[in-house]
């Protein structure tokens, strides 16, 4: 595409030839021969300090705040720089959003079990999030929960090329304060819950509240809000939007009833609009109901019937990471899970601890450079149900692992170990549990690598506990 076309009508001032566009790149590391380099002033970073580099690299034109009489690339200058970056990327992939049904879902637990429901339920629909992208029949591993806009763009203009009829997306709320959603029109937004979490960034709980928020704010009144009604934050949800609640306890919209936990499902009745049918599913604990009832709404709103929904949500399977279950000749129950949050930790271990009735055995640590305050809450929140806790390292990044360690033991009232090496730590849990005990190794579920100051490893827990299992002999059961 001409550079000219592109910037036709917007408030910007062209220096130099007119060029062909091939590609958007707002990162000098990623930019490619023909691309249109966006020098953004980001929280962190200056882009314009990278010009030179982005045009060595190749690209032909710049979008940037400042004129640069030696600038050897064509220069599209703006005051503006952010604003046009959305506009420029959704002009260059010809707004795919527009094209497809786009479901945000926002909260601080439940996002991605939620994510793979609702992909399962809709036809022909494509996923991002935190573990991976989903295109068509192609799976790509994630590095953002939520991509950056050009990269967001980009993915849902393949979505689109791949026959996609709807995209489900987790939208996290770094990405809505910094706008990288910012110019997608959603269909279907879903709160799923708010508790501590990325205070590190947000500082406050109320920042933390405003920017989820905003994904409500934005929306149409064309488009449907579905809002746990269980949660206490979702009374201060404001949208124009077309409002269904959900939940178990509170009067809501869609409402599951005769709610049924066990060691290998769940089931439920949802009643809605005077219509009662009976859910199953193979995920555990109470709080996937809620998961299932927000997909559930969803599809009722892309026109599905109870009945079906019910029908197909039989088939749904796991979550990589999300209470994984890993199988095992020694007698043990062992789930591999993200929770990394102490609402999320409480609540797992909870459910784990009534489901199984046994003795529950905890793993788990905080991750460095983030919010701190949260570390001896989730001490608390592990001792709450477990009968033992051993604290390690999550991903230390760039602080000390045994002070993280340390921080975490200061609210933690079980019988408590630490050892901060994560493999090690599996394996000596592995050593002290008896057949039938209930072992949960949370905090990074389906991830990969373990970040520390210097290095990144590849760190798997389900990997790592094979392994452990494999090094031990079988216990008569």
């Amino acid at each position: 595409m001409k550079l000219k076309k592109l910037v036709k009508d917007l408030p910007v001032h062209v220096k130099g030839k007119d060029v062909e566009i091939s590609g958007l790149c707002s990162d000098s590391r990623k930019c490619r021969h023909g691309d249109l380099f966006i020098a953004r002033r980001g929280q962190s970073f200056d882009g314009t300090r990278f010009i030179n580099d982005a045009i060595a690299a190749g690209a032909v034109a710049v979008v940037t705040d400042l004129l640069d009489p030696f600038c050897l690339a064509t220069q599209v200058v703006t005051a503006l720089v952010s604003e046009m970056e959305i506009e420029l990327a959704k002009r260059f992939f010809n707004n795919p959003a527009k094209k497809l049904c786009m479901v945000g879902i926002t909260g601080t637990n439940g996002k991605t079990t939620t994510s793979y429901l609702i992909q399962h339920l809709l036809d022909q629909c494509s996923l991002i999030g935190t573990i991976e992208a989903i295109i068509g029949e192609h799976h790509f591993p994630s590095l953002l929960t939520t991509p950056d806009i050009i990269a967001l763009q980009k993915m849902l203009s393949d979505m689109v090329l791949a026959k996609s009829k709807a995209c489900v997306m987790e939208v996290s709320s770094h990405a809505l304060d910094q706008k990288r959603v910012a110019g997608i029109d959603y269909d279907i937004a879903i709160f799923t819950n708010l508790s501590q979490d990325h205070l590190d960034y947000h500082k406050t709980m109320e920042n933390y509240f405003n920017a989820k928020a905003k994904l409500f704010k934005g929306l149409s009144q064309k488009s449907t809000a579905l809002i746990n009604a269980d949660c206490p934050y979702s009374k201060r949800i404001e949208t124009k939007a077309k409002v269904i609640t959900f939940g178990i306890d509170e009067c809501a919209d869609l409402r599951a009833f005769d709610v049924e936990v066990g060691a290998t499902h769940i089931a439920f009745t949802v009643v809605h609009k005077r219509q009662s049918v009976r859910f199953s599913c193979s995920l555990i604990g109470r709080f996937n109901i809620y998961n299932c009832l927000s997909a559930i709404g969803v599809a009722l709103v892309k026109g599905q019937t109870l009945d079906k929904i019910a029908q197909n949500l039989k088939s749904f399977r796991a979550v990589p990471g999300r209470l994984e279950r890993i199988e095992n000749d020694q007698g043990l129950h062992i789930f591999v899970d993200f929770a990394h949050t102490a609402d999320a930790l409480e609540n797992v271990c909870a459910e784990l601890k009534q489901i199984c009735g046994a003795r529950l055995l905890t793993l788990f640590g905080c991750g460095g450079d983030r919010d701190a305050d949260k570390r001896p809450k989730m001490g608390a929140a592990a001792s709450k149900y477990s009968d033992f806790v051993l604290i390690t390292s999550d991903n230390p990044r760039n602080e000390e692992p045994l002070d993280i360690c340390k921080a975490i033991a200061a609210g933690c009232q079980a019988h408590h170990i630490i050892e901060p090496d994560r493999k090690k730590a599996i394996e000596t849990l592995l050593s002290m549990a008896k057949p039938g005990d209930v072992l949960l190794i949370a905090g990074k579920g389906h991830e990969r690598t373990q970040s520390f100051a210097n290095k990144t490893y590849p760190f798997d827990d389900r990997q790592s506990v094979k392994e452990a299992l494999a090094q031990t002999p079988s216990i008569p059961v």
